[in-house]
């Protein structure tokens, strides 16, 4: 997944190439083994929810949609009531991660739409099958906190976390979407989708006020997370380990070079090996899977666990590797 050069605004969200995941104990969020007891039929979000993960940047590498094929557990025929996504925000209210000027005022934010899109599993190998629904919500995200003086040396700029006592460049918190009428057979596909300055279904352009700030754009600097499969897919399965769907403008940023077709969402690649594994020489296990949690209606009681740092629709280990194309702390 090579890097094609750009200007520096829209560079900037490729530059840190550093495994970022909180050093605490953090596991799979399996709600405490009940996880199906409370309608969980496919998990890959981590509990508790580190400082930051790996991610998938829209804005740097050209992307208009990300996502995963999984399986369920238990059986067929379900009735989804939410799902749950990472997102890792790396912009600040001013200044930037990247020379160390970050400043965030407690709880600062912006507001953008995300798109989760769910379809049926592919007929052809290449593209996925009919779009079973779509839900678009604007969602609070945080900023990072501002630079930490705690954090020096080659983790100068970031900022700190006190329990795990690890520095960070970006954030990680969870989006919650609360679905109705929403229902899937055994698999399925699942799609996100954003608007970037120059990326996503609908580019939002140059002409907005924060593209002319030194902080840029939030969603510029907002990135889908990932865990690793299978060591954190506690509840279902991936369709096919190692190959997650992507639409990208960019060729290098499918394992065929874009030989099946460019800015289509389709499987990353039908006729190339599989390459999104977390080490190096990344064709072999573990690997790399969007953070998703996903809610039949048949479950009990809410998972409040995996409430925590979500927000809702309505309204440790420190490794690197590098990658190119996941963006790390």
């Amino acid at each position: 997944m090579g890097i094609q050069t750009r200007n520096a605004k829209r560079l900037l969200p490729l530059l840190a190439l550093v495994l970022a995941i909180s050093t605490s104990t953090a596991v799979a969020d399996s709600g405490n083994g009940n996880d199906q007891n409370e309608g969980v039929i496919y998990n890959s979000v981590l509990t508790p929810l580190p400082g930051n993960l790996p991610s998938v940047g829209f804005e740097a590498l050209a992307f208009h949609e990300f996502g995963n094929a999984v399986n369920f557990a238990g059986g067929n025929n379900h009735e989804l009531s939410k799902v749950v996504i990472t997102m890792s925000s790396w912009g600040c209210a001013s200044g930037s991660w990247l020379p160390g000027t970050c400043s965030t005022p407690e709880d600062a934010s912006f507001s953008t739409p995300i798109t989760l899109n769910i379809y049926n599993p592919s007929s052809d190998g290449t593209n996925p099958g009919t779009k079973i629904a779509s839900i678009t919500n604007t969602f609070k995200i945080n900023f990072r906190p501002s630079a930490s003086p705690l954090c020096v040396g080659s983790n100068a700029g970031k900022w700190f976390e006190k329990s795990s006592k690890t520095c960070f460049n970006g954030l990680a918190q969870n989006i919650t979407f609360k679905l109705k009428n929403v229902t899937v057979a055994a698999s399925a596909i699942f799609g996100i989708s954003y608007n970037t300055t120059h990326y996503g279904p609908a580019p939002i352009g140059q002409s907005a006020a924060c593209f002319s700030t030194a902080a840029g754009c939030g969603y510029d600097s907002l990135n889908v997370a990932v865990t690793e499969d299978p060591t954190d897919v506690r509840v279902g399965t991936s369709v096919i380990p190692g190959k997650l769907w992507v639409s990208s403008s960019m060729g290098s940023q499918y394992a065929d070079g874009g030989a099946a077709g460019l800015g289509t969402f389709r499987l990353d690649s039908p006729s190339a090996a599989a390459w999104w594994g977390a080490n190096s020489p990344y064709t072999s296990a573990p690997w790399y899977v969007p953070a998703i949690k996903v809610f039949g209606s048949q479950g009990g009681k809410a998972d409040k666990q995996s409430e925590n740092n979500s927000h809702s629709s309505d309204s440790g280990k420190e490794k690197g590797d590098s990658k190119v194309g996941i963006k790390r702390d």
